[in-house]
């Protein structure tokens, strides 16, 4: 990198242009198992609908929430109440909507049409992530050849001030993004070097945020090109070497994320699925116990380096592309607020919770290739990652247990969080 920083165009994901619901062949409803929410809008719109089978399902089915504790709307207006099954009653035998099929897109809420589209607004710019609990959306982020790729329409550039003041790190959101992807694509460092430098990255920009005088634009920007090139040469290779492997630690960390919210909440078959597979390809057994701990670290390890690695080997761009989307989808590392980012981060949080998601999707994709075997392809990893994001992602209280889990052992930290990854 030279040593100056140009103006550059920004990166914003575009790939969400790319997805099409495939709505009755799609392998899992969207709307099974979770809470589906309507704003009041789409309520008020609901009412004008004629009696008949569709508006007597609604009246059935549609709960009106409590108002805010100050009288106002709740943006959750209301709720459908799910069946037996926990499966929307307002879809048809075809899997489809019969709100959409009879009244049109128009009529539908706002949550269940944007969708599996998450929604940010930075500096007035509108941008749109994929969810991955969606599998056509899976599919869309993990197999795109360039998921970073420009698209035809508008390009917008950020102009570096030229004020010599001290700006709030927020200021430097699409710099800080630019970065952080470089980072992510760096193939001249394995995925696990890579997290190890943002944690690093990340460490630093808190230290920057803590100390104002330090973020002027030109220590900033020198700050960058001075980590550009610690990345360039390799120096930070002998830290990262410094950190062991620890299998044993990691395997025990993925089992306890993983069972988190087994006992809490309804758990698809699809997933529970997913999780025996796992636990195949581990040799867990339902009378594993503590002493067959070196047993099934042994079969982690073999399912890691016999199937795993060589099939990512092939496939480098799935894991780039699991960590771009969730860049993307969390505004990362600022985190977000109503879809805007914070402009009081913690970002060494933000990359502990990044980190951690990261290695409870690897270490059950380890799981699941030692499974498969030589038999694993990428539809094995589209389910893998599909079915765990639909169990974790939409239950907010799961990021909190997990960082705790994460704390409460010590390893909140690069080096901790490093020996999750490392294999």
């Amino acid at each position: 990198m030279p040593d100056t920083l140009p103006n550059t165009i920004l990166l914003r994901p575009q790939y969400e242009e790319d997805f099409r619901c495939i709505g009755a062949e799609c392998e899992d409803t969207c709307c099974s198992g979770w809470n589906v929410f309507f704003d009041q809008t789409a309520c008020e719109r609901y009412e004008t609908i004629p009696a008949g089978p569709l508006r007597t399902l609604l009246d059935q089915h549609v709960e009106r929430l409590p108002a805010n504790p100050d009288g106002s709307a709740s943006k959750q207006f209301a709720r459908v109440r799910m069946d037996g099954a926990k499966a929307c009653p307002l879809l048809g035998e075809d899997k489809l909507c019969r709100i959409q099929a009879e009244q049109g897109a128009d009529f539908l809420s706002i949550t269940c049409a944007t969708y599996p589209r998450i929604r940010h607004v930075i500096d007035g710019l509108e941008e749109k992530a994929l969810s991955l609990s969606c599998p056509e959306a899976a599919r869309v982020v993990l197999l795109s050849p360039d998921l970073l790729a420009a698209r035809s329409g508008t390009r917008y550039r950020f102009m570096w001030p030229d004020a010599s003041e001290a700006v709030p790190l927020i200021g430097y959101f699409w710099p800080i993004r630019e970065f952080v992807l470089g980072l992510l694509t760096n193939r001249n460092y394995m995925v696990w070097q890579r997290l190890f430098l943002l944690g690093v990255f990340t460490r630093r920009l808190d230290m920057m945020a803590a100390e104002p005088k330090s973020s002027s634009v030109g220590g900033f920007r020198s700050f960058l090109v001075d980590f550009a090139a610690a990345t360039d040469s390799g120096s930070l290779r002998t830290s990262m070497d410094a950190i062991p492997a620890d299998l044993g630690l990691q395997l025990d960390m993925v089992l306890r994320l993983a069972g988190l919210r087994l006992l809490r909440s309804h758990v698809s078959g699809r997933f529970l699925s997913m999780i025996e597979v796992f636990r195949k390809g581990i040799g867990c057994g339902p009378d594993a116990t503590m002493e067959s701990m070196e047993s099934m670290i042994a079969s982690y390890r073999a399912a890691h380096d016999e199937y795993f690695r060589p099939f990512f080997d092939e496939h480098p761009q799935i894991l780039e592309n699991l960590l771009i989307n969730a860049v993307f989808r969390s505004l990362f590392p600022f985190g977000h607020v109503d879809g805007r980012p914070n402009s009081v981060p913690q970002m060494q949080r933000e990359f502990a919770v990044l980190a951690l998601q990261f290695s409870l999707i690897k270490g059950l994709l380890i799981g699941v290739a030692g499974h498969y075997r030589d038999a694993l392809s990428v539809e094995h990893v589209i389910q893998t990652v599909q079915s765990a994001s639909k169990h974790f992602e939409h239950h907010p209280a799961f990021v909190d247990e997990a960082y705790a889990l994460l704390s409460g052992a010590q390893l909140d930290n690069v080096r901790g969080l490093t020996l999750l990854l490392r294999n």
